[in-house]
């Protein structure tokens, strides 16, 4: 595996255990709808929470260069196929976490409702 998939990795795992530990459930890992993929669904307080993890060596000072609207797009499109899929009837969020640093060092950053798509999206 090369080294930037394994940081990536790392600070997926480092962002599940943090919804774990806020008291999320995870629903899915790494959830794939044709060529797109959800890093993590979860459910909180009769919510469906789409988590979009990004892991980087620098801080972040622009999420719209990392969270582009081609991804927006896709992260919504996964979510209407995950709720069609197990049938659910559930209000959905978007948020991310941010983790930035060294593989040694990671500083966590989960932002709720970070993404805001359209009413009419799902």
């Amino acid at each position: 595996m090369a080294r930037h998939n394994i940081f990536g990795h790392k600070g997926e795992e480092l962002a599940f255990e943090t919804l774990l530990k806020q008291g999320y459930t995870i629903r899915e890992r790494n959830w794939r709808f044709g060529k797109n993929e959800i890093d993590i669904i979860a459910e909180k307080d009769n919510r469906i929470i789409i988590v979009e993890v990004k892991t980087r060596s620098n801080e972040i000072d622009d999420i719209s260069k990392v969270i582009t609207p081609k991804k927006v797009s896709h992260l919504i499109e996964g979510a209407r196929a995950y709720l069609s899929y197990c049938k659910l009837d559930k209000e959905l969020q978007f948020d991310i976490i941010l983790l930035t640093g060294t593989e040694d060092n990671l500083q966590i950053e989960h932002i709720p409702d970070a993404i805001m798509p359209p009413l009419k999206t799902y």
